[in-house]
């Protein structure tokens, strides 16, 4: 038997590597963990910042209530007849006005009974009822009605001024109305919402050359 027998040095388990490896794959092990981390916590930011945007789009956009508008189109004129006399002046015409209800918001606008009142120099002239009603979310109601207006209450001074305008082919007539009503939201809320209409409209050679309203 040989005392001196050749030992063949141990090589690496499997599995096993030297002190500097096992250091550099924990380092890549921990940048990897913190990447992830990192990649959480913007996914996290990016949807709160999702969730702020959509609540504010939903509170300034869709929760927002706006004034409904409510005019009178162009009128068509199916009779008219006026008087121009030294002492007094007069006029019978029948309307057919084409009123208009526009409901921006997000949900349907039910109002109350309303009339609106023609007047001229500040004297009223006639007046047509408005039942109530609802327009439909983010829609436009349309509605014609026929109005029935006469001089036969004006003032001596709309009087006297009437006769003028007559001569002149150009009369002058002004509308206006208040409609009241609530805007419900979501079908649970509900939000009192009034809406008035100030038009004005010049009748020339027996036809309503302009509709302008504020």
């Amino acid at each position: 038997m040989e005392k001196n027998q050749q030992v063949d040095p141990l090589e690496p388990s499997i599995g096993q590597y030297p002190r500097s490896d096992q250091e550099s794959l924990s380092y890549h092990m921990e940048q990897e963990k913190r990447q992830k981390r990192l990649k959480l916590a913007a996914y996290i930011a990016a949807f709160a910042v999702f969730q702020v945007i959509v609540i504010l789009v939903f509170v300034l956009v869709i929760m927002k209530v706006r004034t409904p508008k409510f005019r009178v189109g162009t009128p068509r004129i199916d009779a008219f007849a006026s008087d121009v006399g030294s002492t007094a002046s007069s006029f019978n015409m029948t309307l057919v006005a084409p009123f208009r209800l526009k409901n921006p918001n997000f949900g349907p606008y039910k109002y109350d009974s309303t009339a609106v009142v023609f007047t001229y120099g500040g004297d009223v002239v006639g007046q047509v009822a408005i039942p109530k009603g609802k327009a439909g979310f983010k829609s436009t109601q349309k509605f014609d009605t026929t109005v029935m207006l006469n001089s036969n209450s004006l003032s001596n001074t709309s009087s006297s001024s009437l006769g003028t305008d007559l001569t002149s082919g150009v009369l002058t007539l002004k509308s206006s109305a208040k409609l009241n009503g609530k805007v419900q939201l979501m079908l649970i809320f509900k939000k009192k919402k009034s809406t008035s209409m100030d038009c004005t409209m010049t009748i020339s050679s027996r036809t309503v050359q302009s509709v302008t309203c504020i």
